[in-house]
């Protein structure tokens, strides 16, 4: 089943299954920079986003069995409220749910969903760690990161398609070049922006977790102990995330200007 949905006079499609990947900020192909203005003609609102998130949550419900154990659910019904209304929001327009999972995952979709798996809860020490996640993900909600890289995607798809318009399909040399540009769109642009939304999340995150009145350096000591739990991780250029240094050093630097009572 499809979602259909208009963005400036473009009408786009996009599968639940799409939108779950787009959602969880999987590896899509985006435009290059300088262009954001095409990008944005792209982009749906966070109440278009909101729409098809209704329906990727209703069907990771179905597949994903939740549980009612308040050893995780009072845990997650506490923080929720509190980070909520630091972003500004109304925790009654917000749903929360715990996936019986040992993945080390949580995360939220537009609309006002938050989903944390029994796995992460698992080893977190305390509601200030919950709150570091929790902000961290709600913060991706309310700068709409999933319709923007949506925006991106579906720009950087309508320029490939005038490059191979113009390269023509046949011949080794258009391959090539074709391939070029796929590459260079993935690792050049996609990874990057995808860690400019993380780094932005972490930081909001954190700023959520001061006006809620939790234990910053929690979120410094969660990142860490993540971190140890490794054998490894793709080189930053790689990765959709930034490197865990790049995230704990960010996040102190963010603490330091907020305990000396910057904002």
């Amino acid at each position: 089943m499809t979602e259909k949905y208009k963005v400036l006079d473009k009408k786009i499609t996009l599968s639940r299954r799409e939108f779950a990947r787009l959602a969880a900020a999987g590896s899509i192909v985006v435009l290059a920079p300088g262009c954001e203005t095409v990008s944005q003609a792209f982009t749906p609102s966070s109440a278009q986003m909101a729409q098809l998130a209704g329906s990727a949550w209703t069907d990771l419900k179905q597949k994903q069995p939740t549980t009612n154990n308040p050893k995780y659910t009072s845990r997650v019904n506490r923080v929720a409220p509190r980070i909520i209304r630091a972003a500004g929001g109304n925790p009654a327009e917000w749903e929360v749910a715990v996936f019986a999972s040992d993945q080390l995952n949580a995360f939220a979709l537009p609309g006002g969903k938050i989903g944390f798996y029994t796995g992460i809860l698992d080893i977190m020490e305390n509601d200030d760690q919950i709150a570091a996640v929790m902000g961290h993900e709600v913060a991706h909600v309310f700068f709409n990161h999933s319709g923007q890289r949506y925006g991106r995607t579906a720009a950087t798809q309508a320029g490939l398609g005038v490059a191979q318009a113009v390269l023509g399909g046949g011949g080794q040399t258009s391959q090539v070049a074709l391939q070029a540009l796929g590459l260079g769109a993935q690792y050049g642009v996609i990874l990057p922006y995808s860690r400019q939304h993380e780094l932005e999340a972490d930081k909001y995150g954190v700023r959520y977790m001061h006006k809620a009145g939790y234990r910053l350096n929690e979120a410094v000591r969660f990142w860490q102990g993540m971190s140890a739990k490794k054998s490894g991780q793709p080189p930053q250029i790689m990765s959709t995330h930034p490197n865990d240094a790049t995230r704990i050093a960010q996040l102190k630097a963010e603490i330091a200007i907020l305990e000396s009572g910057g904002s």
